[in-house]
């Protein structure tokens, strides 16, 4: 009994090892796309650490940088998610009609953190809310 246990436990082990295959990689190893967006919306010499993420479906790319901002692509170079901690996602980045919805409904908050998801998108508020939009930007609910 103890000899299946250690071989389920170990087997186990390194599946999940194997899924959790992440590593640091240049600026300059993402693709063009990514390297468009961060240049022309943040500080590129202001980046911590660059990490490419190979999961079993998709790889993905993390930049971090100094200040704690954090900004997620895919392996195309698609924005995947952008997280600006206290300040503002650069409104270039969020869709007009997700702008337009915050704009209008919520003035004394901005988007701190926006991103997609298997239902559509989220964008989190500066005032802690949580806002959900469906896959044509149409606001859905405020998740709590």
């Amino acid at each position: 009994m103890k000899k299946i246990l250690s071989v389920v436990l170990l087997a186990l082990t390194y599946a999940l090892t194997a899924c959790a295959d992440e590593q640091l990689i240049t600026f300059e190893q993402i693709p063009e796309p990514a390297k468009a967006i961060v240049n022309a919306h943040f500080d590129a010499t202001q980046i911590a650490c660059v990490t490419l993420d190979k999961g079993l479906l998709d790889n993905e790319y993390e930049i971090r940088f100094n200040d704690g901002r954090s900004i997620d692509f895919n392996k195309a170079g698609e924005l995947l998610k952008v997280d600006c901690k206290a300040t503002e996602v650069p409104s270039a980045l969020i869709p007009e009609p997700v702008r337009a919805y915050v704009k209008a409904h919520f003035q004394n908050a901005f988007i701190t953190e926006w991103g997609r998801d298997d239902r559509g998108y989220k964008a989190e508020l500066s005032n802690g809310l949580d806002l959900e939009f469906n896959r044509n930007y149409e606001f859905v609910r405020i998740d709590d």
